[in-house]
């Protein structure tokens, strides 16, 4: 089953309005096989093939005339000298929209390239896995805790929704290996994959907690510099977010560190050596929990609704709430758990006081949310319990 989408709709429009679309996301999101779904008369060629990105490194001009426009040009970040010839290109019919078509799975090299040559002349979008709400289509009871452990463990890359008979553990052990060899040595020197392989692992010991780069730094036995440079890598493929703190004039001083949170569940899952069978009873079930249902706000966010913005909040005081949510103008707290029933979190109310109290920007606050597997929301004095059916509307 091909899943539509919830980025189509934008993709479709900002296609319409800019001479070049660019599409990023890490490796196997799906970016190649919805864009040929959705633009199926679009000439496509691969920069993924030495051959192909070699002549369009050495030769843009005449690679470029070998195709009838519009055109879809895959992991465009291959041949960086291709870009001043699109702009050459687009600048001789500025007006014309939908001409060409990038995609990369390296954020950061290939929207180098476009501020450098084309701003102005593109729109970016960023896809990621498949949601919860994609997956509706197939599966239409998802808060279902049999369901959940599944996502948890396999995760939400379109191959293996297409095809339940892959093994998740063999996928991500070849994901990872292509990673390292493909994107890792293509952003940065690794000399030693094997210590960027174990950097990665304990990053996932540390999925949806503070990022503490210099603890980082003493057990993966490399420079405090070397880890900045790491971590820019693992965003520059798409394959962490680090979620900024709130502190906007709360009156008290809050911790600056941000959160650290894979993008892919599955992979993480793969990292910590979580499958079905131990799902159940694994101390990290919280943190992936946590990490699942972020993700779904921020997919919502990139897919759906850009206006959405996202932090969490914690202070020198250790009251932290998960997620902070400013949607439709609206700031609403969130604090996520496992658990069916969750009790009163005592910092969800407290935070909440004291930002109403001291709220000197005027920020419209929202309502406060326990964010569980209840399966029948029910509210709580002025906590709203709710399940991820909220998260999905």
């Amino acid at each position: 089953m091909l899943y539509d989408r919830d980025i189509s709709s934008r993709l479709k429009k900002l296609n319409n309005d800019f001479p070049i679309l660019v599409l990023t996301g890490s490796r196997q999101t799906g970016k190649t096989t919805l864009l040929k779904k959705l633009f199926p008369n679009h000439t496509y060629v691969s920069l993924d093939l030495p051959s192909a990105a070699e002549m369009a490194e050495n030769d843009p001009l005449n690679f470029l005339g070998q195709f009838k426009k519009p055109v879809i040009i895959d992991e465009a970040q291959y041949a960086p000298k291709i870009f001043r010839h699109l702009k050459i290109e687009v600048d001789k019919n500025p007006n014309q929209s939908g001409q060409f078509i990038l995609t990369g799975s390296q954020k950061f090299n290939l929207m180098k390239q476009v501020s450098d040559s084309l701003a102005g002349r593109c729109a970016w979008l960023e896809l990621e896995s498949l949601s919860l709400q994609e997956l509706k289509q197939k599966y239409h009871t998802i808060n279902n805790v049999d369901f959940l452990y599944k996502v948890l463990t396999r995760g939400q890359m379109p191959k293996l929704w297409f095809n339940e008979d892959i093994s998740e553990k063999d996928y991500y052990r070849s994901y990872l290996a292509t990673y390292l060899e493909r994107d890792v040595r293509q952003i940065v020197n690794v000399t030693d994959l094997r210590d960027f392989e174990r950097f990665i692992r304990l990053c996932a010991l540390r999925n949806a907690h503070l990022l503490n780069m210099a603890e980082l730094s003493r057990d993966v036995g490399v420079s405090l510099n070397t880890i900045k440079k790491w971590l820019s890598v693992l965003e520059a493929s798409n394959q962490i977010t680090l979620l900024e703190p709130y502190f906007k004039n709360t009156g008290k001083r809050v911790m600056k560190s941000p959160k650290i949170y894979f993008n892919e569940v599955g992979l993480t899952s793969f990292l910590l050596g979580i499958d079905a069978e131990t799902i159940s009873s694994s101390p990290f079930i919280g943190n992936l929990w946590e990490s699942l249902l972020y993700s779904e706000f921020r997919k919502k966010q990139k897919n759906i609704d850009p206006a959405i913005s996202i932090w969490f909040y914690i202070d020198n005081r250790q009251r932290e709430v998960d997620l902070l949510v400013n949607e439709k103008s609206f700031l609403n707290f969130y604090e996520i758990k496992w658990t069916t029933n969750p009790k009163k979190n005592m910092y969800l109310d407290s935070v909440y006081s004291d930002m109403k109290k001291k709220n000197k920007l005027n920020v419209v606050l929202g309502k406060k949310y326990l964010l569980c597997r209840s399966e029948f929301p029910i509210k709580k004095a002025e906590v709203n319990t709710i399940n991820i059916d909220h998260v999905l509307k």
